[in-house]
């Protein structure tokens, strides 16, 4: 199941909030802007037909009232520029004076003081000489919701230029707000068997600080356990080591003193087995070890030095066939476990001075200063062949000496130091032999060479 982002549904969220919200403010306030304008407009009405009262009844005193006078007539439409229209009627509702020839017909409204409306005009009538004289003010309806829905849509048409900049500010403010959740987040992602420290509590937000203890109360009790199964297995070995390495030599004391040779080779059977036997708890317990996750740690060392004394310690156990070549400045950089490494290049050495060409020599390399090569002679293997001896407890020959772990123990642990293990047959630039290569990868803050 696709997990869903906090980004996105808190991006979702509040613009669908901010949009709802806006939206029912902007609906309020038009209803608010109408009843506004409704009040702006009737007080129009009514400031003009006040005003325009006392003009109309001294224009009249001064004509003869048989004759029924037009002033101010215009050919405006009045509908089409939102002027006030006015009449001046007497009691029987006689039309005397009006601001536009657009019908000889008079207002629909009744000759009573106060506000009247239709579908068609809001009308305000005043009266004068003992309601005698009447001025009707008229505005048109659709005048004033055309008002109206322009103020509306004024209001409303900044909506669709902030939406997309609330999206931008909103998406900028969560991505800050979530960014110690990213910190946090990358922290535990380099947790791994080498690296088990604690996680700084400081720069985490109040609300993530009981995660963050939860998840170091984890990590200690993880480094515990550790700790523990290193500390069984170290004790594991040598507890097994010894009693085997005393019933080897006491074996070996007893062949010396065995004259017969049934009894001889018997006990050089025995010796056999207890040797066979010690290099299979050897390889285990190796095993072990490398389950328990020994490979990594937080320091970066160089591992130059254990090699040197890797093959030192091969020549000396009487191993003439290496051939060891490096740089005398050579570095081999990474922050991986010395032990790990020692045991690494043990199986690599002793599989090669094994399974290959006791006539040939074993050629040990180190390249680029990140890659360690060790190449035998012997019979090409087949690609087949080559995926079988990767399996535990498989050998090509099942009378060769060894366990069949040699290369499982070397792959468990360089994944472990962050390297690579390849095997190939014939070797490089060579049409027989076998080549193991184990590639480190380069330190941070350190370009690889080339």
């Amino acid at each position: 199941m696709k997990s869903r982002s906090i980004t996105r549904r808190l991006l979702l969220l509040l613009c669908l909030t901010t949009s709802t919200l806006w939206l029912i403010a902007a609906g309020l306030g038009a209803v608010v802007m109408k009843s506004e304008f409704g009040e702006i407009f009737d007080s129009a009405l009514q400031q003009t037909g006040d005003r325009l009262l006392p003009l109309v009844v001294d224009d009249l005193m001064q004509h003869d009232p048989s004759q029924v006078p037009v002033l101010g007539t215009s050919t405006l439409i009045p509908e089409s520029d939102g002027h006030l229209i006015y009449q001046v009627r007497d009691a029987q509702g006689r039309i005397l004076m009006q601001s536009h020839q657009v019908s000889s017909a008079p207002f629909p409204a009744p000759l009573q003081p106060g506000f009247w409306e239709n579908g068609e005009y809001r009308i305000y009538t005043t009266a004068a000489v003992s309601n005698t004289i009447f001025v009707q003010v008229a505005d048109s309806i659709a005048h004033r919701q055309t008002s109206t829905m322009d103020a509306v849509l004024t209001m409303m048409v900044p909506v669709l230029g902030l939406v997309p900049l609330s999206l931008v500010a909103a998406w900028l403010i969560i991505r800050f707000s979530l960014r110690p959740v990213e910190v946090f987040r990358q922290s535990i992602s380099e947790k791994d068997q080498g690296n088990l420290k604690e996680i700084p509590l400081t720069p985490l937000p109040r609300e993530l600080q009981p995660i963050g203890r939860s998840v170091n109360l984890l990590l200690a009790r993880l480094r515990s356990a550790l700790d523990t199964e290193r500390e069984f297995t170290a004790n594991s070995a040598h507890e097994l080591r010894t009693p085997i390495a005393g019933a080897l030599a006491q074996t070996q004391l007893l062949l010396a003193d065995l004259y017969g040779p049934d009894a001889h080779n018997r006990v050089m059977q025995i010796e056999a087995s207890l040797s066979k036997l010690s290099r299979l708890v050897e390889k285990l317990l190796q095993l072990s070890r490398a389950e328990a996750g020994i490979g990594a740690t937080g320091e970066t060392v160089d591992l130059i030095p254990v090699l040197d004394l890797i093959v030192e310690d091969f020549k000396r156990a009487g191993a003439e066939r290496l051939l060891y070549r490096h740089d005398g400045a050579a570095r081999l950089l990474g922050a991986v476990s010395e032990d790990a490494f020692a045991i690494t290049l043990r199986n690599m050495i002793e599989n090669a001075l094994r399974h290959g060409d006791p006539n040939q020599p074993v050629d040990i390399s180190v390249l680029h200063q990140r890659t360690i090569v060790v190449t035998n002679g012997g019979k090409p293997l087949e690609a087949s062949q080559l995926q079988t001896i990767r399996k535990r407890f498989q050998r090509l020959n099942s009378t060769a000496i060894g366990s069949g772990l040699g290369l499982s123990i070397i792959e468990r642990l360089a994944e472990q130091m962050n390297a690579s293990f390849e095997i190939a047959s014939p070797a490089t630039n060579r049409s027989d032999g076998f080549e193991a290569r184990l590639t480190f990868a380069a330190p941070q803050g350190l370009l690889p060479p080339v």
